[in-house]
């Protein structure tokens, strides 16, 4: 009985080490599952973001510095065409280049009452020569010293406006609302001092719907505060949506009629259909360069308010 005490008694003692093993590795499988469990969802969490396109959210916050946009962007050799520029194409005649600084002007004295630092340009059909207004104005702006303007084709059906610069049409402002480019990506700087550019980008079938998708507004907030104007260049009015769709995101619209083409009928539904945003002043494009002498000047108070408003300008050469 002696050696069976012993054996059971053996026994016993072999088996407690074997129970106190069990028992340490069942607590630890919890524990090793739950730091594996992080991990494969962090993992499965950066594959997600690394494939969808960046949310918009990302591109907000603070806005950009000018000195990383003059160091970071697209510095090309710009070849602009001379016979749209009222500065270097003596056929139009000084007195077009002379409009260009009364319309500077008054854009600053309505400056001074109210915030007008983002401005549209558009027309009620097209032909009306939106985008010589919107160039020349960049021009006339950055000849004063240290003036900055950022220029942007938001025509994206059919952009135009890199024509009279001779800049790039792309990457722009179709391939930005994409998602496919980054501001660094579409802004193009040339030899024209402080004139930055966005082109339209690749022509889009759903332009009204990549105006709309929140990220203009997002890339006029980041890049307002490095110019002292952002001039953005739209698609007539009255044929489609998109200038509309702009308007809301900008402190002022300036229409643009052609003289002696634009029915007025057109001018005055396209007032009309910009009613509601704030419609700054109306230039008078490709007026007779005789109606601009300076004799005419004093004839020019018959106008009163509107006057003061509008601005003729002299071009032949419709963009």
């Amino acid at each position: 009985m002696s050696r069976i005490h012993e054996a059971l008694r053996k026994a016993e003692l072999e088996r407690d080490p074997v129970t106190d093993l069990t028992d340490t590795r069942t607590p630890a499988a919890p524990v090793l599952q739950t730091s594996i469990s992080p991990k494969r969802e962090e993992v499965l969490n950066l594959t997600e973001t690394k494939l969808s396109p960046p949310p918009l959210v990302s591109l907000g916050g603070a806005g950009l510095r000018f000195e990383d946009i003059s160091e970071n962007c697209n510095h090309l050799d710009w070849r602009p065409n001379p016979l749209t520029d009222v500065f270097a194409n003596p056929e139009l005649g000084p007195e077009a280049a002379e409009q260009f600084r009364t319309l500077r002007s008054r854009l600053y004295h309505l400056r001074a009452e109210k915030p007008l630092g983002v401005l549209l340009i558009t027309s009620a059909i097209s032909g009306d020569g939106k985008t010589f207004v919107a160039t020349n104005l960049a021009r006339v702006i950055v000849r004063q010293a240290d003036r900055r303007v950022l220029l942007i084709d938001a025509d994206l059906r059919s952009s135009r406006l890199h024509i009279p610069l001779g800049a790039l049409a792309t990457p722009g402002l179709s391939e930005y609302l994409g998602s496919s480019a980054d501001e660094m990506g579409v802004i193009q700087r040339g030899q024209e001092g402080g004139l930055y550019f966005i082109g339209g980008g690749k022509p889009a079938s759903n332009a009204s719907e990549l105006l709309s998708n929140g990220r203009l507004k997002i890339l006029i907030e980041r890049t307002a505060p490095c110019f002292d104007w952002i001039i953005i260049d739209s698609p007539p009015c009255l044929p489609v949506a998109d200038a509309s769709v702009i308007a809301g995101l900008c402190d002022g619209v300036l229409l643009v009629v052609r003289a002696g083409s634009t029915p007025s009928s057109a001018a005055n539904k396209a007032c009309n259909e910009l009613r509601k945003r704030n419609v700054v002043g109306v230039v008078l494009n490709a007026v007779d360069a005789r109606t601009l002498s300076y004799g005419s000047y004093s004839g020019r108070g018959t106008y009163g308010q509107k006057a003061a408003e509008s601005s003729t300008l002299s071009g032949r050469i419709p963009i």
